[in-house]
């Protein structure tokens, strides 16, 4: 087992570093204060090659493995938790939608401009009531017969020419500004988990496509997080990925391998909560000395280390694992969990070592703890992924 880095990956690891402290960590105070979409940001990001990092070249992609995804999205999210969120969200969840279940026409059409950072991607499968319980969500998508005028003039010869989709999703990633978004819904009702089919949605070419509200939300800030609506939103059929009732299984794999990469921002947030943590340990001074002298503080600071190295060897098991395309459900499921609940922890160390300072916003820590939170709830609640866990284990 060997747990250095190759040549290509520390060098990623450098690249974006060196942007992460030049361009995002000047600005991650700003995002938070302004909450607006980083549009220069990631444009920059795309000419780097950090809005495609996992997929082939041949689709505009960077062609990275997954080890090196993870230690570009951990260091991004080092700087701003809602930068991580946005390529997370766009990569991850959207883009891998399109890479593992899409036609070469889909990939063409659709990946290729994300995996290039000119389109930006979201991915629609929550909704108020179906959160952890997909089957639960009442967005429907009928197939019917495109409308002459649709046609050019020219009369359709037969049904299912396109899908008309109704209904809303909640807590949508990038959803408010988003070039193409991969939407859940439901071709047949009665079939429970087989009945959910999944499509591709232009928001700018597709009528219907409503954006209620954005979110204001306790951290995360520079990703808007959207509600969505659908009426009459008709798309035609080529819209549709796999066959018809695969959307649930497409739901599941994606948001498997998406664990990884929510991880990877755990893990970034917690080392940007160490780091500002120590640093001000060595500065602050009390009773003499700094208080990183304190025997108290140096455990906290161990503690925190220990824990982030711990996460990180989760993070890289489970890619190691979907690279070698071995079952990586509980490994994903084992690093998300864990480094959600450092981040958090983390987090709160951080604050408690700069002591009033900590509660206030003069300093980050406030902001890292605000920003790890949302790792326990989103792409799979703490509560769920130990069910999940509990589950694999069992059919072990």
């Amino acid at each position: 087992m060997d747990f250095a880095l190759s040549a290509e990956q520390a060098q990623i690891r450098d690249m974006v570093s060196e942007f992460v402290d030049e361009e995002v960590v000047p600005l991650a105070e700003e995002i938070d204060h302004d909450d607006e979409f980083p549009h220069d940001l990631v444009d920059e990001m795309a000419e780097l090659g950090l809005m495609g990092m996992p997929f082939p070249e041949e689709y505009g992609g960077a062609g990275l493995d997954y080890h090196s995804y993870a230690i570009g999205l951990e260091e991004i999210s080092r700087g701003s938790g809602g930068l991580g969120t946005i390529v997370a969200a766009h990569t991850s969840l959207a883009g891998n939608m399109l890479y593992e279940f899409g036609d070469e026409s889909q990939k063409e059409e659709y990946l290729t401009p994300l995996a290039e950072g000119r389109d930006i991607g979201a991915f629609a499968l929550s909704e108020a009531g179906a959160g952890s319980d997909v089957p639960a969500m009442e967005t429907t998508a009928e197939k019917c017969e495109a409308t002459a005028s649709e046609q050019s003039g020219v009369a359709a010869e037969k049904d299912g020419d396109e899908y008309v989709i109704n209904g809303g999703k909640l807590w949508i990633s990038n959803g408010s500004v988003a070039d193409t978004v991969t939407v859940f819904a439901k071709t047949d009702p009665d079939a429970d988990t087989k009945g959910i089919s999944s499509f591709v949605v232009r928001p700018e070419e597709d009528d219907g496509f409503i954006v209620e509200n954005t979110e204001e939300k306790l951290g995360d800030k520079g990703c808007p997080t959207a509600e969505l609506r659908f009426d009459d939103l008709r798309i035609p059929e080529d819209r549709l990925l796999g066959e018809e009732g695969d959307g649930f299984v497409h739901a599941l794999k994606t948001l498997n391998g998406g664990r990884i990469t929510i991880a990877a921002r755990g893990v970034g947030i917690a080392r940007a909560a160490f780091e500002e943590a120590r640093d001000y340990a060595t500065e602050r001074e009390q009773f003499g000395q700094p208080i990183g002298e304190f025997q108290s503080i140096k455990h906290k600071l161990a503690d925190m280390d220990t824990k982030i190295q711990a996460a990180k060897m989760l993070m890289h098991k489970a890619a190691d694992k979907k690279i070698r395309g071995e079952n990586y459900i509980k490994d994903a499921a084992q690093a998300k969990l864990y480094a959600s609940e450092v981040s958090r922890e983390v987090a709160n160390e951080g604050i408690q070592i700069h002591g009033g300072y900590g509660y206030t916003k003069d300093f980050p820590a406030e902001r890292f703890y605000r920003d790890a939170k949302l790792n326990e709830i989103y792409e799979g609640t703490s509560e769920v992924l130990r069910n999940t866990i509990g589950d694999q284990l069992l059919e072990e």
